[in-house]
């Protein structure tokens, strides 16, 4: 699929890591994302740093409005994660865009997968491309 979704006016993506606002990715990750709540910021910081990282941000006030990252080898696999949009910022297409944005990142990689997980947004992930597992009897996992 190669139609990327347009990004709503007065947004502006960057894969830039020195525009993440930590502290902010923190406490929305921690306080309301079903998958992170209760996360310690130190943990978060360590993600942050390990990691491919895509910010949405207001072009006028600077602001981060969206969040998603990536943990990849650049030559086989891709986990994208953590996408966030801010509440105030929802509704206006910014989430699509946003992963269509990671996704287009990714792709000159030559990448054989991109996998995520999700709960409740699988509409937004299958307008970029993504589709449930084929074979999902041969994916394992490892609680620690």
């Amino acid at each position: 699929m190669n139609d990327t979704p347009p990004l709503a006016e007065g947004y502006e993506i960057s894969a830039d890591p020195a525009r993440v606002d930590p502290a902010r990715v923190h406490r929305w990750l921690s306080t309301d994302a079903y998958w992170a709540l209760g996360r310690e910021r130190e943990t978060q910081d360590r993600a942050i740093a390990g990691s491919l990282n895509f910010g949405v941000y207001d072009t006028a006030s600077g602001e981060q409005a969206a969040y998603a990252r990536v943990v990849t080898d650049f030559a086989t696999f891709a986990w994208l994660c953590d996408v966030y949009v801010d509440p105030a910022a929802r509704g206006k297409g910014i989430g699509t865009a946003l992963v269509a944005a990671v996704r287009d990142h990714l792709r000159p990689h030559g990448l054989r997968r991109i996998l995520l997980a999700t709960h409740d947004a699988h509409g937004v992930y299958e307008q970029v491309g993504f589709a449930p597992l084929e074979k999902p009897d041969r994916w394992m996992l490892l609680v620690f």
